[in-house]
């Protein structure tokens, strides 16, 4: 254990020391700067870049597909290594700038007025990166699925893949649903809250290797899930949770009383419900984007400081914090769930009579 604990360090050290070496053959007065490389890494692209630049680059050309007086489907290729290309397609030019396709001349000229492109935008269904990757994540927890149901079908006792599985669903049902949402109906939102606790874990941890997407750090992605959340709670809603938000005050006041209460009071409880799911949001987007970034800002200290004697301290930390961000990863699926699993509690809650 020890040799391996050597030999690793040894390996991390060599690293920092060859990234440092290859800055400190530039010339002193380039100025590296990371913001453009880091913003590259936690947005969106039309094509998977793994590693590598120019003709040595690794990268996987992904379907474009858009909608303008019609269906084109094409390479992302046909815009470019670097995606700043004009791609003809028919009669038509497009070009894409921050990762958004503009319908432009043969030149690709893009006017600027007030701030804004004013370049009409086809529709985008493109398959990008963050959806190929989500889609890998899909086929993955398909194939997880079917490998646990064959397991069974051999034998009661779980093994193989079911030995993993199983006690994550056993957790989500027993310490994450049940709880928070009660005996009487918990069973129905089981299903739900498992697929959203794997999926959201496998989603971020395949973020944190080498060339991945930053799906979870993707506000859009983020977003439908609190909109999946937000539509469950309401939907699912029993008179009790619609009482407390639209007559909160119950029977305790006259009318006449309520209104100038009620005036404050209702739209705080309105306002309430959408709160929540922007918090979810939010709190998943800004926690994985957080980690992306100090991650990639300790890797580029040893191109800014252009010092051999950065190289290990920046790889040290580098490893501290993706070691951090394996614990980050499965938190933020389990605050996730359980976050969710506590407003569908709230709305599904059972009315209390008095005795």
């Amino acid at each position: 254990m020890n040799v391996k604990k050597i030999l690793y360090l040894i390996t991390f050290l060599v690293a920092g020391f060859v990234f440092a070496s290859s800055v400190e053959e530039q010339p002193k007065s380039d100025k590296y700067n990371p913001v453009p490389d880091i913003m590259h890494h936690i947005s969106d692209s039309h094509s998977w870049h793994f590693w590598g630049e120019g003709e040595n680059a690794v990268s996987i050309s992904l379907p474009v597909i858009l909608w303008d007086n019609g269906l084109h489907i094409f390479s992302s290729a046909k815009f470019g290594a670097h995606e700043d290309q004009v791609a003809k397609i028919g009669e038509n030019y497009y070009k894409i700038h921050h990762n958004k396709i503009y319908k432009t001349d043969q030149a690709g000229t893009l006017d600027v007025q007030d701030g804004e492109l004013g370049h009409k935008m086809p529709l985008d269904f493109s398959i990008t990166k963050v959806v190929a990757q989500m889609l890998l994540a899909a086929l993955i927890m398909i194939l997880l699925a079917f490998a646990t149901k064959a397991s069974y079908k051999k034998s009661e006792i779980p093994s193989g893949v079911a030995k993993f599985i199983e006690p994550l669903i056993v957790f989500v049902r027993d310490d994450i649903a049940l709880q928070n949402i009660g005996s009487v109906k918990y069973k129905r939102f089981v299903p739900y809250l498992v697929t959203l606790f794997l999926f959201l874990w496998l989603m971020n941890i395949l973020g944190l290797l080498p060339g991945s997407a930053n799906v979870t750090g993707n506000i859009a992605f983020t977003m439908v899930l609190a909109v999946l959340t937000f539509l469950i709670v309401n939907i699912n809603g029993r008179k009790t949770y619609w009482s407390h938000i639209l007559d909160p005050l119950g029977n305790n006041m006259p009318w006449v009383g309520k209104i100038l209460v009620y005036i404050i009071l209702v739209p705080v409880e309105i306002l309430g419900m959408f709160t929540k799911p922007i918090a979810l949001m939010i709190r998943l987007f800004a926690n994985m984007t957080a980690g992306h970034i100090v991650i990639l800002s300790l890797v580029s200290l040893i191109f800014i400081m252009q010092s051999y004697a950065v190289a290990p301290v920046s790889v040290a930390l580098t490893l501290f914090i993706n070691v951090l961000e394996v614990l980050v990863a499965a938190l933020q699926a389990y605050i996730f769930t359980l976050l969710t699993a506590l407003f569908i509690g709230m709305a599904v809650e059972e009315p209390h009579h008095a005795h």
